[in-house]
């Protein structure tokens, strides 16, 4: 198990590369999203949120991809600084929303996603982890109800009065300019059809460049938001993503706190079940009181899940990926998103130190242990040589 941060696309410099090493990270996930683009409802120093209905901002330019040498480029960067680039998290909408939306662009944006993948290949970065989801993260609210005050973030209730506006998807939009509207509402099995089409074709790409493709579940994970479905909302669905597609580059991108803030299964047997299986390429960690449509996030030590007991399974499982802080309470000083993201990754440093010690503990029990055994068992098979003797 290894220890990641993740930084948003403007967070892309040596100064928070160094940061992350500091506090004990070998790992970075990046995103090369700018989901706060023309929006000031999102500031640069927390984690994009918007308002309940408002959207994050506006998407890329439509068709124009990463280039290998861009994320050759980043990749390089964090390694002189001592770090791993273990994956780019999320999809720009303005290349694929017709992929999510099954509109009449879908067979070109296709193509698109699959030629990021194969570059993504190119420039050896690993994992892509993306949101299957038309709503995308949506009906967030924030306040300051963490420990002393810290401003964190939550949901005060269902989130259908507002639909979809037409040139939008997962919360940005791609076309300002889109006819007056809101985008027609579908079933549940429709998009679980959109998600196998998707992979149907993106997984025999992925396997072939060496790029996993890690999904995260619903945030929030509600069975409907702004009258669009959703695909993982409860634990057990995960399952449906992996059967899909056999292949151990279709993936799981696991959001400990979203699968806590679901209404349905055992958080602590979610994790353990698909670890086991080997599907998850890298884990969010965060902690949350309360279940969808009410629920706020908090300090990773206060919230309802026992996170020791999260990273002791993960340990036990022998899960090799990384873990990054998902999101973290901001904390009052000069620097809040630098001091929620160090108190997390701190915890976390601690519980694992913990760990290598209890392991470290148990193997010299069990020498000792064999130890001890060794003169009776050498007894054993000398009077048995003696019995054997005398019976001849």
């Amino acid at each position: 198990m290894r220890l990641g941060l993740g930084l948003y696309r403007h967070m892309l410099t040596r100064d928070y590369y160094d940061f992350a090493r500091q506090a004990g990270c070998t790992d970075v996930v990046i995103h090369l999203v700018d989901y706060f683009r023309e929006n000031a409802a999102n500031p640069r120093n927390n984690q994009p949120t918007g308002s309940k209905y408002e959207l994050w901002g506006l998407a890329g330019e439509p068709g124009k991809l990463w280039t290998v040498e861009e994320m050759v480029a980043i990749r390089r960067e964090i390694e002189e600084a001592g770090l791993h680039l273990a994956a780019i998290e999320n999809l720009d909408p303005a290349i694929w929303h017709d992929v999510l939306l099954d509109g009449p662009r879908r067979a070109e944006q296709m193509e698109y996603v699959k030629t990021t993948i194969r570059r993504m290949g190119e420039a050896g970065v690993p994992v892509l982890g993306y949101n299957f989801s038309i709503a995308g993260v949506c009906g967030r609210v924030s306040g300051p109800w963490g420990r002393g005050g810290a401003v964190t973030v939550g949901m005060d209730g269902p989130v259908e009065e507002v639909p979809i506006p037409k040139g939008s998807v997962w919360n940005m939009v791609y076309d300002p300019h889109a006819e007056a509207g809101y985008v027609d509402s579908i079933t549940h099995e429709e998009l679980w059809r959109r998600l196998e089409a998707f992979l149907a074709e993106m997984i025999p790409v992925g396997e072939a460049a060496g790029v996993r493709l890690a999904l995260h579940p619903d945030d929030p994970p509600m069975p409907t938001m702004r009258r669009q479905p959703r695909l993982v909302y409860q634990p057990g669905m995960y399952q449906r993503v992996i059967d899909i597609a056999p292949s151990a580059n279709n993936a799981l991108e696991m959001c400990v706190g979203t699968l806590a803030e679901m209404t349905e299964g055992d958080i602590y047997e979610a994790v353990d079940r698909y670890t086991r299986q080997g599907k998850v390429a890298y884990i969010h960690l965060r902690n949350v009181r309360g279940k969808v449509p009410y629920y706020r996030e908090t300090f990773i030590d206060e919230g309802d899940v026992d996170m020791a007991r999260i990273l002791a399974i993960l340990d036990r499982n022998g899960f090799d990926g990384v873990v990054i802080p998902d999101h973290a309470p901001q904390m009052s000083c000069e620097s809040p998103w630098q001091a929620g993201m160090a108190h997390t990754l701190g915890f976390v440093v601690g519980v694992l130190a913990m760990l290598k010690k209890q392991r470290q503990h148990d193997s010299e029990v069990a020498e000792v242990a064999i130890s001890a055994a060794q003169p009776a068992k050498i007894a054993e098979e000398n009077w048995n040589k003696l019995a054997f003797k005398s019976q001849s």
